[in-house]
């Protein structure tokens, strides 16, 4: 079925815009009828350029997402009709693309068509997770818990994200402002320096070995050296981001990643928390346990952890207990293991995977702020050293000068 964008105007005589499938125009104009929009024109997408909105989002964040289905879920418990409170949702959103995707769902399912394939259609926005958290809800009759819990579950990784993104930010401001300093005085300052010490050197007198180091450097960076290592890190970055698309070039730097001191401890907690969140969100929903494990293993965030993830599964499948193919990856934390079992044999596999994610995500809150501690003096005496070694090096052959101008005068 065609695809087809549209110009109308609304009940309330405002200009609109959308995308809708339709089998011709006519069905269209009858489809947009029904939602008080007189169309005023309409484009089969394939037959003509389209040029997009510049400014426009084609992008849901994951607090709007959270939003969304928390109204959702208040609606749905209040008895609203599910066509109704997607209608209202649509209408409020302030992100058109999301707008748009919202009266795509909500006129699928009033079509007949259930939310979980209306959601499926949009996996940009709704993935896996999402979708088979919503039909496990629709089986069951209790879409509004589940929404509930998916609102829940989104928020705690919108904060787990938002932790690890303004733990980030301090370090890296004070490493762009002295990479940024240390870069004008090397190719400004330095220069001119050096042209005053030339002048004041005598036949056959070579300036101090700091100095002479220093203005080396400063030379290689102001002249071609200095573009040729700019353009060698743009690269060496690129370079990078082309060989993590690659199978192996993913499964090498992710492991690689959870093999770093320090960062690769906070990285496999942060997995860690994820697991446990996700898999007890979505067994507390009544998603089956090897599906649960599937739809898990894609939301990892890292490939070796996937992996130990898709070994689990394969145990499962084959009718062993979930602790014993969880212990063979020799990926998770052997105290998460234990708890694990613990929460199998006591039937509340859910229960405690909600308390191992409740316990790894303090404990990454708690080695974010350790570590974000241990850097910042760390980074203070890197700056200081550098700048310090610079100036120091500068003021050797002034201190030289100094010397001979005193023993002269006597």
């Amino acid at each position: 079925m065609p695809t087809y964008a549209f110009k109308g105007r609304n009940r309330l005589n405002e200009m609109v815009d959308g995308e809708r499938e339709a089998a011709s125009p006519d069905e269209l104009r009858a489809l947009l009828r029904r939602e008080q929009i007189v169309m005023t024109q309409a484009l089969e997408k394939g037959r003509v350029v389209s040029i997009p909105k510049l400014g426009r989002r084609k992008k849901v964040g994951a607090k709007e997402l959270a939003i969304f289905t928390r109204q959702f879920s208040v609606m749905i418990d209040a008895g609203l009709p599910l066509v109704q409170c997607l209608d209202i949702l649509a209408e409020q959103q302030q992100n058109a693309f999301f707008k748009d995707v919202l009266r795509q769902v909500r006129l699928n399912v009033e079509e007949g068509a259930t939310l979980f394939a209306a959601l499926e259609k949009h996996p940009k926005v709704f993935d896996s997770l999402y979708t088979h958290m919503v039909e496990a809800g629709e089986t069951g009759g209790v879409l509004d818990l589940i929404l509930q819990r998916l609102a829940t579950l989104i928020e705690k990784v919108v904060k787990l994200k938002r932790s690890i993104l303004s733990a980030s930010i301090y370090p890296a401001a004070v490493v762009l402002v002295a990479v940024g300093a240390i870069a004008v005085i090397m190719v400004v300052v330095i220069p001119q320096f050096e042209q005053i010490f030339i002048g004041l050197l005598g036949p056959g007198e070579l300036l101090p070995l700091p100095t002479r180091i220093i203005m080396g450097i400063s030379r290689f960076l102001a002249g071609w050296g200095g573009l040729s290592l700019l353009i060698g890190i743009i690269a060496t970055v690129i370079g990078t981001k082309f060989y993590y698309k690659t199978e192996k070039g993913k499964w090498n730097i992710d492991t690689l990643l959870l093999k770093l001191p320090i960062f690769g401890s906070i990285l496999r907690k942060i997995g860690v928390a994820r697991f446990s969140r996700i898999l007890s969100t979505l067994l507390s929903s009544g998603v089956p346990i090897l599906q649960s494990l599937d739809i898990t293993a894609k939301t990892a965030g890292n490939v070796v952890i996937e992996d130990a993830i898709l070994k689990v599964r394969a145990g499962v499948e084959r009718g062993e207990n979930f602790v014993e193919p969880l212990k063979a990856t020799n990926v998770f934390p052997h105290m998460v293991g234990q708890m694990i079992g613990v929460g199998e044999q006591t039937g509340a596999l859910d229960a405690m995977l909600g308390k191992i994610a409740d316990f790894y995500e303090e404990e990454v809150d708690t080695a974010i702020a350790d570590l974000l501690a241990m850097i910042e003096p760390v980074l203070i005496a890197f700056l200081g050293i550098t700048i310090g070694s610079i100036v120091v090096s500068m003021y050797l052959p002034l201190f030289t000068l100094i010397g001979k101008l005193a023993s002269g005068s006597k």
